[in-house]
């Protein structure tokens, strides 16, 4: 059985959003880092590794009960590659590990079948990066092979860049799914959700 485990990066700022914490506004009536893990959970084989930093306690209480594991970042004012590094510390032995953003609603556990499937049929030793129109997506899905030299990597800023600097371990997948490319960063994209969500739920 092939265990898959995730990580979900949950330390950042939120300065785009304002004064709100945007992992912390309502999605479907609980909020978006509890949803997020929720997603995840429907799909992974081992606990949920959730990654905090900034409002840590906040966001622990909005996923309390999930079963998800909540490693807090102490270094996250330094930059996502350090909450990467720090949730890779804890995962436990994966064969691969999702590596996923707190900011992206409209993803679902079908978009995460599609890029499981699509992994299983190329390369199973590459990091599998969905991509629509040239833009990259998240999550990223990284086998345990690589787990390692991505943790040794620690002065490199961060997945996009070691996947830059080292295509011959990347592979990308032409994924349309939107919950891939559309993450909330900001008021207008948190409103630009709401419409979308509702439309699906009609």
């Amino acid at each position: 059985m092939t265990e898959v485990a995730a990580i979900i990066l949950a330390a950042g700022l939120s300065r785009r959003m304002g004064e709100q914490n945007k992992l912390l506004l309502p999605v479907a009536d609980i909020p978006m880092i509890r949803h997020m893990v929720l997603t995840y959970q429907n799909i992974a084989t081992l606990p949920v590794v959730v990654v905090t930093g900034y409002e840590s306690t906040a966001v622990g209480i909005a996923i309390e009960g999930t079963g998800a594991e909540i490693v807090f970042n102490a270094s996250f004012a330094e930059g996502q590659q350090t909450s990467l590094v720090c949730g890779l510390s804890a995962i436990p032995d994966a064969s691969l590990i999702f590596v996923g953003l707190g900011d992206q609603p409209l993803l679902n556990g079908r978009d995460l079948q599609h890029l499981l499937a699509a992994h299983a049929s190329a390369d199973p030793a590459r990091i599998s990066i969905p991509i629509f129109d040239q833009v990259r997506g998240n999550p990223i899905l990284i086998p345990k092979v690589l787990q390692r030299h991505l943790v040794e990597e620690q002065n490199v800023p961060g997945c996009r860049a070691f996947t830059r600097n080292y295509p011959e371990h990347v592979q990308f997948h032409e994924l349309t799914n939107p919950g891939f490319y559309a993450d909330v960063d900001t008021p207008e994209s948190y409103s630009a959700f709401n419409c979308k969500f509702l439309e699906k739920t009609r």
